[in-house]
């Protein structure tokens, strides 16, 4: 399991995501039987946000994509991050952008793994018309559901801001969305918590924020009695229509 986040604000969008990967191990006794099934932590080096891009024969910058992966991770025995990578040199050309890569994301993984219980996060600027200011577009996927499904607009068109989290999402999601409580005659009661303004957050809040998303997930789950999926370190991705940069991300390193 994951966590990933992408908060989108007036001012840019921030993706974050956290390094644990997590695996189960089936095995069987020597008299045949099923023994329990294990989960345990395989990795918390593994990278599921990356910045997709690709420059012009005179090395200008034609698009740059963030991707942030969830779900299942090992397809075929190899991770999801070596997956992209392939897909970003085999499927990608000077033509595509931040509307035409989602659904190529998720038709390259169908074609390989049509079941896979793997999602996306996809984000970027888009000049729709020349002379016109660059738009935000999020885009949430998922390859066995074949979904892809544009999270930045209202139903009449317009922008909206606000943030979507995927994989494991209870402990953000019990925060700040509403929850009920019993009320009278066994009829439950909706308790709603006080929202978040965020057309009005700046982009280094919204950077906070999703480091708190995940932070606090990390933290909960530390002390419940349940599989730990969620850790290691968190990578943060920023990208406004002036280009995209890295906040903080795991590097090699030796001893």
């Amino acid at each position: 399991m994951s966590l990933v986040i992408t908060t989108y604000v007036p001012e840019g969008i921030v993706m974050a995501s956290d390094s644990r990967r997590s695996i189960t191990i089936e095995a069987k006794a020597p008299d045949g039987k099923d023994l329990p099934k294990i989960d345990t932590v395989s990795s918390d080096n593994a990278y599921k946000t990356y910045l997709l891009s690709k420059k012009d024969k005179d090395n200008k910058l034609i698009f740059e994509v963030g991707v942030s992966s969830f779900g299942q991770d090992l397809l075929g025995g190899i991770s999801t991050a070596s997956h992209i990578k392939r897909f970003t040199e085999e499927e990608l050309t000077k033509e595509d952008n931040v509307t035409t890569i989602p659904k190529k994301l998720v038709e390259f993984f169908r074609k390989l793994f049509p079941t896979a219980d793997t999602g996306f996060n996809v984000a970027g600027y888009m000049r729709e018309k020349e002379g016109e200011a660059s738009k935000p577009h999020i885009y949430y996927c998922h390859v066995a559901q074949n979904i892809v499904e544009r999270k930045n607009v209202k139903p009449d068109g317009n922008l909206t801001y606000g943030a979507t989290w995927s994989g494991q999402i209870d402990v953000l999601a019990g925060i700040l969305q509403p929850s009920l409580l019993p009320g009278p005659e066994d009829k439950p009661i909706t308790m709603h918590k006080p929202p978040i303004i965020w057309d009005a957050m700046a982009l280094q809040d919204a950077v906070d924020f999703s480091i708190y998303a995940i932070r606090t997930t990390i933290d909960t789950i530390r002390f419940q009695a349940r599989p730990k999926n969620v850790g290691g370190s968190i990578d943060v991705l920023v990208i406004t229509p002036d280009g995209a940069k890295w906040i903080q991300r795991k590097e090699l390193k030796g001893e």
